[in-house]
């Protein structure tokens, strides 16, 4: 296959695939980090060009990427001509020992998983929206539904440090709702403390994160 490299080629690759919304949503995302600084170092490549039938994006450097314990990618197949689609989408989670599979053609699948409905949504006076800390690693990988492991807890910490996310805090400073986005532009980790639910901070959280994402010129979905 073809490693996509010059900026132009991308930015083609960007406009092709956002016809296709929201089927090719996990592709398209991993696209639009590229061609916005590509914070997780990814790479994209096509079986031909311009006329490719088969998309992959996948971490830039394999050896490095295995030196933490992970494998992620992400492809999809295009069928062309008459009716023209996306036949066929693949999310590899290799950090999990795990390998979904999916036919994504005619479902809705979330950059954020938040609809734009809910914009006018504020944060009660006693909570800000804040930050993530390194230190708050632990707390994601216990909280995670994949997490409780080393291999987790690195890919946690990844996103962490590459991605942008959203963080509900209280008068002092502790997390209380959070949500990370991925080398997808997709929600990856979204989870309200026990003790704060039922008071409306995930729906804030998902607010801030995908008006947040839409001034970045990322789609959101419901």
């Amino acid at each position: 296959m073809q490693i996509l490299t010059s900026p132009a080629q991308l930015q083609r690759l960007e406009g092709i695939l956002k016809k296709s919304l929201p089927l090719a949503l996990p592709v398209y995302g991993a696209v639009l980090n590229i061609n916005r600084g590509n914070p997780g170092q990814f790479e994209v490549l096509v079986d031909k060009w311009p006329d490719f039938g088969a998309v992959l994006a996948r971490p830039r450097g394999e050896r490095c990427w295995r030196l933490l314990g992970l494998e992620l990618a992400c492809w999809v197949h295009w069928e062309q001509g008459p009716g023209e689609h996306w036949g066929v989408l693949g999310l590899n989670l290799g950090m999990l020992g795990a390998e979904e599979h999916h036919d994504w053609t005619g479902k809705r699948w979330g950059v954020l998983g938040a609809g734009i409905g809910v914009l006018g949504t504020q944060p009660d006076p006693s909570v800000r929206v804040g930050c993530l800390l390194p230190s708050h690693v632990d707390l994601l990988n216990e909280t995670w539904p994949y997490g409780g492991n080393a291999r987790s807890r690195r890919y946690l910490a990844e996103l962490l440090g590459r991605f942008p996310h959203v963080c509900l805090q209280d008068s002092a400073g502790e997390p209380l709702s959070w949500v990370l986005t991925d080398h997808f532009g997709t929600g990856t980790h979204s989870f309200t403390l026990p003790a704060h639910r039922r008071r409306g901070h995930m729906q804030v959280a998902l607010t801030v994160a995908a008006q947040r994402a839409q001034a970045r010129g990322f789609p959101t979905f419901g």
